[in-house]
């Protein structure tokens, strides 16, 4: 469903906006629909009562002609692709709903099409996928008479792979967040695509962030071997070193935020002080790095979690996160803004790593890569003048003494 004048946009408002696309049947088994969305279905079964019905990312709604009340079609169909094959009978008229699932409910049936498909494809636009990039490059850059005379599509794959990689830790918004709450284990898992961590907070019962550091006061030993009398590690019948757990990490759980009352006081560790709960480090006048009352986190690389002080116990947090771009297929998303310099630095990949290439041309392909990047760098960095003006106000603000 391309709009006039071979634009780019492909969906019609309520396809984009609700996530619905509908159809008039003509009378007979056996008709097809294909859906023109962005997102591609994603079918599992057509019966509610099979496990692999949640699969589907979408419900399927009929109404009779003349008809306004929809009801939810569960008789056998068949999709492939994104044509979706009636096995049935539809009478003449037919009203036929594909309405993907969306937080709110679908706007068909009971309202029950719950999921987010819908909300993952908003701001789509802005994106171009890791696949189109590749069959672009193709198209641009590789054939005769083009800067690369021949490439193999694996190769270009590796490139475009490791493009995606370098421009994610530093370039791309490729920052992810999870929501989650400090269990009593004062541990959480490091999430499944987890490259590096951004910033740690914890949220308060406004919604007001508490920026959670990095301590050096404790540590997570990446090896915990259980010593004998001689202080020797032991061994099992394979001839591995028996691990045991951790004292440091048990004492750093059980430390002060956990049993500080109004009877203990420790003046010399500057642990509580005339009944206010100050983290150590929290008063005025010492070091600096430890002056912090909003808890700390360590990354336990041993269990591949995080780990938190005791004062942090069932608070909720927001960790954000580094990927590299990489954890889904090759439908991950690219800014079109970082297109071309996607596109410079997978021909410089390429014709650098050949024997026999020209060093003018491997040299001016680097520039061009350089260059591109840092222009790339720019337009993301999202940088409003109205917003550097606002912050500015503030500079000529009087002090009182």
């Amino acid at each position: 469903m391309s709009l006039p004048n071979g634009g780019l946009i492909t969906e019609n408002n309520q396809q984009y906006y609700a996530g619905v696309q509908k159809y008039l049947s003509a009378a007979g088994a056996g008709q097809a629909f294909t859906t023109t969305f962005d997102t591609d279905l994603a079918f599992g079964s057509y019966d509610p009562l099979q496990p692999n019905y949640a699969l589907n990312n979408f419900k399927l709604y009929t109404a009779n002609a003349g008809v306004p009340t929809y009801t939810e079609y569960t008789s056998a169909y068949t999709v492939v692709g994104n044509t979706i094959t009636f096995t049935g009978s539809l009478a003449a008229n037919t009203s036929v709903v594909v309405q993907l699932k969306i937080l709110n409910g679908g706007e068909y049936g009971n309202r029950d099409a719950y999921g987010n498909t819908v909300e993952e494809n908003y701001g789509s636009y802005a994106y171009i996928k890791l696949n189109d990039v590749i069959n672009n490059f193709i198209v641009a850059y590789v054939g005769a008479g083009k800067l690369i005379p021949s490439a193999k599509r694996t190769d270009i794959i590796f490139h475009a792979k490791r493009a995606m990689q370098e421009f994610s830790y530093d370039t791309l918004k490729s920052i992810n967040s999870q929501e989650l709450t400090i269990p009593n284990s004062l541990s959480v898992i490091m999430p499944q695509d987890y490259v590096n961590y951004v910033s740690m907070s914890w949220y308060d019962s406004q919604g007001i962030a508490h920026k959670i550091y990095p301590t050096t006061l404790t540590t997570n030993p990446y090896e915990v071997p259980v010593q004998d009398q001689k202080g020797q590690p032991t061994q099992d019948n394979f001839g591995n070193n028996i691990e045991g757990t951790s004292i440091v990490e048990d004492r750093w759980k059980t430390n002060f935020y956990k049993n500080i009352d109004s009877e203990n006081i420790d003046l010399a560790n500057n642990e509580f002080i005339q009944g206010y709960d100050f983290s150590y480090g929290g008063l005025y006048g010492l070091n600096a790095q430890y002056a912090n009352s909003n808890g700390w986190f360590t990354i336990n690389e041993r269990e591949g979690k995080f780990s938190f002080s005791s004062n942090l116990v069932d608070k909720l947090i927001v960790l954000e996160y580094i990927s590299d771009g990489l954890a889904s297929s090759l439908n991950t998303r690219v800014p079109k803004m970082a297109e071309e310099a996607m596109y410079a630095y997978i021909s410089h990949a390429i014709i650098s790593t050949r024997i026999n290439q020209p060093e003018y041309i491997v040299q001016r392909l680097k520039k061009e890569k350089s260059a591109k990047l840092r222009n790339t760098k720019i337009r993301l960095s999202n940088i409003k003048p109205d917003e550097i003006v606002q912050v500015m106000r503030g500079k000529s603000k009087w002090i009182k003494s």
